[in-house]
């Protein structure tokens, strides 16, 4: 049986995620918050299971573009294994400094930043939308004549080392400041301090910064407030991936000229008003509610996403003995919950409705998988017609038991004229 081994990954972070946790609360260091820390991780879930849809994408490519046009025809040796590391990570320096500063770009990147904890937790704010920028980016490698294998073998290296940048328990290391990006050199890129705003974008060694003048070290005297300028008043899934270019959007609107509206989507993010977040928030969001995490709806949460974790290791693990349709639904089934999660943080009515749709997918997923077509066609309008006949029965049972009295379900928890979305 071949199993895929980038599985191992899954549980690889949940340990050092769980390890930092328990170390952080016995030296009673406030570095974790449920809600935060869970929609981080919802995150990663969510790339980790896109890109067993598009990592094979990504090798076609870089395949396609070194034979067809690499300049070059390079061997694997030792030399050039590390010239290879230099190159990605020069290449990474300029893609994470130009998604800092065209709009365009931000919008897939600005996920990794909102979140106002700092651990390792957030370094799993990826989002696949990101991995397809940083692939134009990277294609300049099989160009230059590096094979997909190589390439893909030094982007899982390379994609390691960032995760142990991302937490406040590691203090500076010494010499390896001068050469390595430190997790105090990364606690500076991600502070929405004025002081250290665009600075810090390497993902390995610090040597690009020092060199095109974006270092910047971190001073023990400043405390680091973490996050977006602009704190980001939303636990939603889908909100995290959409608001930007929902600020974007509203901002292109109000912007006169064909010509102004094309470059402010190329102009640097600071050129978005941040009164297009109050207007998109308004009538797009609930405002976030922040609930005491000993309540039964942060368990259900918990759960939930617990569950996700283990189902996604064995999707990965086992994914090429698993048919496309099962692949579809699975994939599906966590997606929705993973907005389900959000959802239910941001305590979203609508909820019961998404939880409807989830257990659509796990019913027609089970009777696909054990019954016969026509037993399954005939079933499953039948469960749709009894679910919708006792619906305000089921409504009113499942808000009642996910939210245990934290909703007043007769009144919105928005001002007058917001939106319930």
């Amino acid at each position: 049986m071949k199993v895929n081994l980038l599985a191992l990954a899954v549980p690889f972070f949940v340990v050092f995620m769980a390890l930092e946790f328990f170390i952080a609360r016995h030296k009673k260091l406030p570095y974790f918050n449920l809600h935060h820390s869970i929609a981080n991780i919802s995150v990663g879930i969510a790339e980790r299971l896109l890109d067993v849809w598009v990592t094979g994408m990504f090798y076609f490519i870089y395949d396609y573009l070194q034979k067809k046009f690499g300049v070059f025809h390079i061997q694997p040796g030792i030399l050039l294994w590390i010239v290879l590391l230099l190159c990605t990570d020069f290449l990474w320096y300029w893609y994470h400094r130009l998604a800092h500063e065209i709009n365009l770009f931000w919008a897939v990147h600005v996920v990794h930043h909102q979140s106002e904890d700092f651990n390792y937790t957030v370094s799993a704010r990826i989002t696949v939308f990101q991995a397809f920028v940083r692939t134009g980016f990277w294609a300049v490698l099989p160009v230059i004549g590096f094979p997909a294998s190589m390439i893909t073998s030094i982007l899982l290296v390379h994609g390691l080392y960032p995760f142990f940048i991302h937490t406040r328990l590691i203090g500076k290391l010494g010499i390896l400041e001068y050469i390595l990006v430190t997790p105090s050199h990364h606690r500076v890129h991600h502070a929405a301090n004025e002081q250290y705003l665009d600075k810090n974008y390497g993902d390995v060694f610090i040597i690009w910064d020092k060199l095109f003048g974006t270092f910047q070290k971190e001073e023990d005297d400043v405390e680091i407030k973490y996050g977006l300028t602009t704190p980001l008043k939303s636990y939603s899934f889908l909100w995290q991936h959409l608001h930007f270019i929902t600020e974007l959007i509203y901002a292109a609107r109000e912007t006169k000229g064909c010509r102004n509206k094309i470059r402010l989507f190329f102009a640097r993010p600071d050129a978005v008003d941040h009164r297009f977040r109050k207007k998109t928030e308004a009538h797009y969001l609930v405002m976030k509610k922040d609930i005491d995490v000993d309540k039964p709806l942060n368990r259900y949460v918990v759960w939930q996403i617990a569950l996700c974790i283990v189902l996604l290791f064995v999707f990965i693990l086992f994914e090429r003995y698993v048919p496309t349709y099962q692949q579809v639904l699975i994939t599906i089934g966590l997606l929705l919950t993973l907005i389900n999660c959000g959802a239910i943080m941001e305590q979203k009515k609508w909820v019961v409705y998404l939880e409807f749709w989830r257990l659509l997918t796990v019913t027609i997923g089970v009777m696909i998988a054990y019954s016969s077509w026509w037993y399954s066609l005939l079933l499953l309008p039948a469960l749709v017609l009894l679910f919708t006949y006792y619906f305000e029965n089921i409504r009113s049972w499942y808000l009642n038991w996910a939210y245990v009295g934290d909703w007043d379900f007769n009144t919105s928890y928005v001002a007058e004229g917001q939106g319930d979305g």
